[in-house]
C-alpha cells in the first residue's frame, strides 16, 4: 500500500450528522421537545417517535395560530402581528377555542381508595 492512498482515506470528508428536526422537515427544535418530555417524567419509557411526532403537533398548531392572527392583522391594517391580533383569532375560531379554554384539559382521575381488611 502506498503512503498518499492512506492520506487520501483520510481527508475523505465525513457526512455531517442531520438534526431530528431536519429530517423530519420541522422548525421547532425536536432535541428540546425530547428533553423536555424525559425531564418532565411524563412517562417511564418514550417511543422514539414521540418527540418527532409531539413537535409536528405544536409546529402545526402554532402555524395555524400565525396564519390567523396575520390574517386578523391584515384587516386591522398592521405589518406586525401583535398579542392581541392572536388573542383575537383564538377567540374567533370555534376549534381552538375549544381547545384553550379552561378546563379543557383533562385531569388524571383520583385513584380509588384502598379496600381496608
Amino acid at each position: 500500500m502506498s503512503p498518499g492512498r492512506h492520506l487520501w482515506n483520510c481527508r475523505r470528508s465525513r457526512r455531517r450528522s442531520l438534526s431530528r428536526s431536519t429530517r423530519a422537515e420541522l422548525q421547532f427544535p425536536v432535541s428540546r421537545v425530547d428533553r423536555l418530555l424525559r425531564e418532565g417524567q411524563f412517562a417511564n419509557r418514550l417511543s422514539s417517535a414521540t418527540p418527532v411526532f409531539l413537535t409536528g403537533i405544536l409546529e402545526y398548531l402554532i402555524a395555524n395560530i400565525l396564519d390567523l392572527a396575520g390574517k386578523e392583522a391584515c384587516t386591522n391594517h398592521r405589518v406586525r402581528i401583535s398579542p392581541e391580533h392572536v388573542q383575537t383569532a383564538l377567540v374567533n375560531n370555534e376549534n381552538l377555542r375549544c381547545l384553550f379554554q379552561p378546563g379543557a384539559f383533562s385531569q388524571p382521575a383520583a385513584s380509588p381508595p384502598a379496600p381496608e381488611n
